[in-house]
C-alpha cells in the first residue's frame, strides 16, 4: 500500500506535493454535470379553518374579570337553563351556555362544550346565574352519615 501523502507513480505529470487528481477510473463521471434539482414545489395552503374554531382570548369573553360575580360555583355545580333563557337577548357565549343547559350540566361540562378555561366558564356561568337565565343546583355538605355510608361501600369493593 502506498503512502496517500506522496504523488501516485501511476499518474503523468510531475511528481510534487500538492492536490492529487482523482482516479482515473473516476474521470469520466467527475466530469459529469450533476442532474440539475427538480423546480421546488409551492407549499401546499393551509387547509380552510370552519368558522367555530376561531381563537378568541379569554379575557376577552369576561370582559378582563377573573373571579365569578356569584362566588360558591364549585366544578361539579349542576346547572340547567329556565325556559324564559332561549327568547332572551345574550351574547355568543352566553346563548351557548344556556342551549347546553336545556339539560342538567356540570360547571365542568359547560367548560368542556366551550373549550374554554374552567375559570372562565365559571365566570361566565355565575353571570347567567346572577341574571337569572340559569339555576344552579347547590350541593350541600355531605352529612356524617353519608361519608360513613360511602366509607362502607368502597371497603365492601
Amino acid at each position: 500500500m502506498s503512502d496517500p501523502r506522496l504523488p501516485d507513480p501511476r499518474l503523468p505529470g510531475p511528481r510534487l506535493p500538492g492536490p492529487r487528481l482523482p482516479d482515473p477510473r473516476m474521470i469520466p463521471h467527475w466530469q459529469r454535470q450533476p442532474p440539475t434539482p427538480a423546480a421546488p414545489r409551492e407549499p401546499e395552503p393551509p387547509p380552510e379553518e370552519p368558522v367555530d374554531d376561531v381563537v378568541v382570548r379569554p379575557f376577552l369573553l369576561t370582559g378582563g374579570r377573573t373571579r365569578p360575580v356569584k362566588d360558591g360555583l364549585r366544578v361539579e355545580t349542576i346547572l340547567s337553563a329556565l325556559p324564559a333563557a332561549l327568547s332572551a337577548p345574550l351574547r355568543f357565549e352566553a346563548r351557548r351556555i344556556v342551549e347546553l343547559c336545556q339539560r342538567a350540566m356540570s360547571v365542568a361540562d359547560v367548560a368542556v362544550a366551550l373549550r374554554v378555561p374552567l375559570g372562565v366558564a365559571r365566570v361566565l356561568v355565575a353571570d347567567l346565574v346572577v341574571e337569572g337565565y340559569l339555576h344552579s343546583a347547590e350541593q350541600g355538605e355531605l352529612t356524617i352519615e353519608m361519608i360513613e355510608r360511602i366509607r362502607d361501600r368502597v371497603r365492601a369493593l
